[in-house]
């Protein structure tokens, strides 16, 4: 596997680590006060607040971030684009997004909205090589 390929597996799993944060912190809860609920997961996500709120919309951006992540290392390798070239793009958007989840668990919006910007650019850079 390319290091491209495993972006792509990195990208994949970021989003799971992400609301895995949230759902870790609530262990500490009472079973009936705020510990995560497997079987109403969607329920318990809707009554979190401060970081963990934040750490399911960074999952859920996550997840809207993954399809031209994805479609811009396949295409580009299918094109024969120079392989150190897109390894080195993709590296680069692993990075933005790990920066990306931490601005948004921090609360630092503009922040976060400068960073989810260069990692779409990014991704349209990968996409531009094929």
């Amino acid at each position: 596997m390319t290091i491209a390929n495993w972006c792509v597996l990195t990208a994949c799993l970021l989003p799971i680590f992400t609301v895995g944060l949230a759902k870790a912190n609530s262990a500490k809860s009472p079973a009936n006060d705020g510990r995560y609920d497997n079987s109403n997961p969607r329920g318990w996500a809707d009554q979190l607040t401060g970081w963990q709120q934040r750490a399911i919309s960074a999952q859920n951006n996550g997840w809207e971030a993954l399809p031209l992540f994805i479609a811009a290392v396949v295409l580009a390798q299918q094109s024969h684009a120079e392989q150190g070239r897109i390894d080195h793009l993709a590296l680069l958007f692993i990075g933005l997004r790990v920066l990306y989840i931490g601005a948004y668990l921090m609360n630092v919006g503009t922040l976060r909205t400068l960073i989810w910007t260069a990692a779409t650019v990014t991704s349209i850079s990968i996409l531009l090589l094929s």
